[in-house]
């Protein structure tokens, strides 16, 4: 079993129960065990500046799946939630973006696949949420927290908590 970080964003529609349903999705045949799931954060736009704020979180999950089988899981997600990559703007509005961070040690540079997602250290929005739950977690020779102790986090605000008895 590996051990995966994987980011969630989006900035469309009710984000927070989008969250809901892809961590629903990616774990309801048993390949992909929730560990640890951060809070939700309210994230300033990244990239394309003139747009909503996002909503961001970072799981911690155990799988049985290779570094590819996850990324198709994690895309098919995403299509099935109403996602649509070929049509979004890089860096544009999204219903919901599910990002691997980093699967165990294992690097991959392929054009499909980079891990560990090669601007980890650059985002704020990821590295807040991990923070919260891995704060230790070295990925590439680096702690998650001093990673993000290089990076402005302002704008970034702890969402309230979601409603008792959901994911």
């Amino acid at each position: 079993m590996a051990d995966v970080l994987i980011a969630l964003g989006g900035n469309v529609g009710d984000v927070r129960a989008m969250f809901q349903h892809a961590i629903r999705m990616l774990c309801e045949d048993g390949d992909i065990r929730l560990l640890k799931r951060s809070a939700d954060y309210r994230t300033p736009p990244w990239g394309v500046t003139d747009q909503p704020a996002f909503s961001n979180a970072a799981l911690q999950v155990e799988t049985s799946l290779s570094p590819h089988a996850l990324l198709e899981r994690t895309q098919a997600t995403e299509i099935t939630l109403g996602r649509d990559r070929k049509n979004d703007l890089r860096w544009g509005p999204r219903l919901i973006d599910i990002d691997i961070i980093a699967y165990g040690d294992v690097s991959v540079d392929e054009p499909d696949l980079k891990l560990p997602h090669p601007h980890l250290f650059e985002r704020a929005f990821v590295l807040v949420p991990l923070a919260e739950i891995v704060p230790e977690r070295m990925i590439a020779g680096v702690k998650v927290r001093d990673a993000l102790a290089k990076l402005d986090t302002s704008g970034i605000s702890l969402l309230p908590p979601r409603l008792s008895g959901l994911v």
